[in-house]
């Protein structure tokens, strides 16, 4: 048995293997348990193994590796073409090896476990920044609904709730008081966790020398510039910086048929984490260029003038990321406009 190309249909007990030859053969259809997995995997000899980007992927991409194959992460949107008749574990597996074998495919850029470190911090402070997000509306619609209005912004709540609870002429309840009492203190609690997950975000970033070089980027900061590197890593999965680009989904969208060509809104593929912290650098970048008259505020100002404001902070965002690819794929350091 000769097989070349193995996709494997990842689960949480239960795994489906589909092997073929050079020449797109069936070689093996089988089906094994999660103890038994790297044994099989084991026997093969070195081939190209294809797995769908799931929960716990780049775990088995270095596991598979280390077995001396080459593992390729794709995406779960460019293997459901392949997929025949019904969905079944079976069909799966065999869509990831015949989407593994397309000369044009595109795969996931592979991640260390650094990396993922790197990753579960980000999202777990984006959870609990979202957790308090909806403890504010939640505290600004129980007030709205007794005739008491707050500002929007997460820093006014913090300073109009307390003088809230102190007005006794507000006509609140002391019931109401209570529960927005303790609302409010678990918002208090959740700021502290929240400046605890940066403080380690930025040791990470202190001790990452990649981070530090594209931090020197107008709008790159500590937290930017980790969760690049956690998502990228040296960006070598990416051919140019316009396709790192877009793939974080900063470039248009077409809907283009004969010559007639359609640009939309940017596409906003790819990771949302990603693509906010860079939007909200450029936006920053954007605002402070009005009136300096170096040449990449010339540049910026220019086509905030032409096209608009999101458009010029789309277009810093997009120049940001490719410059991010140059710095990371050739090992270089921040050069500015002159």
């Amino acid at each position: 048995m000769t097989v070349a190309f193995v996709g494997i249909d990842l689960a949480k007990n239960v795994f489906q293997i589909h092997g073929v030859s050079d020449d797109g053969q069936p070689q093996l259809k089988r089906r094994v348990r999660r103890e038994g997995l790297l044994a099989a995997v084991g026997d093969f000899p070195s081939c190209t193994i294809g797995i769908e980007a799931c929960t716990g992927a780049f775990y088995w991409q270095r596991q598979f590796e280390e077995l001396g194959h080459t593992v390729k992460v794709i995406a779960p949107q460019y293997v459901k073409p392949f997929v025949k008749h019904q969905k079944n574990d079976r069909n799966d597996a065999e869509a990831i090896c015949t989407a593994l074998m397309q000369p044009n495919m595109k795969f996931v850029p592979p991640k260390s476990e650094e990396q993922q470190d790197i990753q579960a911090l980000h999202r777990a402070r984006r959870r609990l920044v979202n957790h308090r997000t909806a403890l504010v509306c939640q505290m600004r619609g129980l007030l709205l609904d007794r005739g008491v209005t707050i500002a929007l912004t997460i820093g006014r709540a913090r300073r109009s709730i307390p003088e809230v609870l102190e007005d006794q002429c507000n006509g609140l309840t002391a019931l109401t008081r209570e529960i927005i009492s303790d609302l409010f203190e678990f918002m208090l609690q959740l700021d502290e966790r929240i400046r605890a997950f940066d403080r380690r975000i930025d040791r990470v970033f202190r001790a990452n020398p990649d981070c530090q070089r594209i931090a020197q980027i107008c709008g790159v900061g500590s937290k930017t510039a980790t969760a690049v590197v956690a998502a990228v890593g040296d960006g070598k999965e990416f051919k140019n910086g316009r396709h790192m680009a877009a793939w974080m989904g900063l470039v248009p969208r077409q809907h283009s048929s004969g010559d007639k060509r359609l640009l939309m809104g940017i596409s906003k593929r790819g990771d949302k984490h990603l693509r906010t912290l860079l939007i909200h650098g450029a936006r920053s970048v954007v605002r402070v260029s009005q009136g300096r008259t170096d040449a990449f505020s010339k540049w910026v100002n220019s086509i905030r003038e032409r096209r608009g404001m999101n458009r010029a902070i789309v277009a810093v965002a997009n120049k940001n990321a490719r410059i991010i690819w140059a710095m990371l794929h050739r090992n270089e350091e921040f050069r500015a406009q002159a």
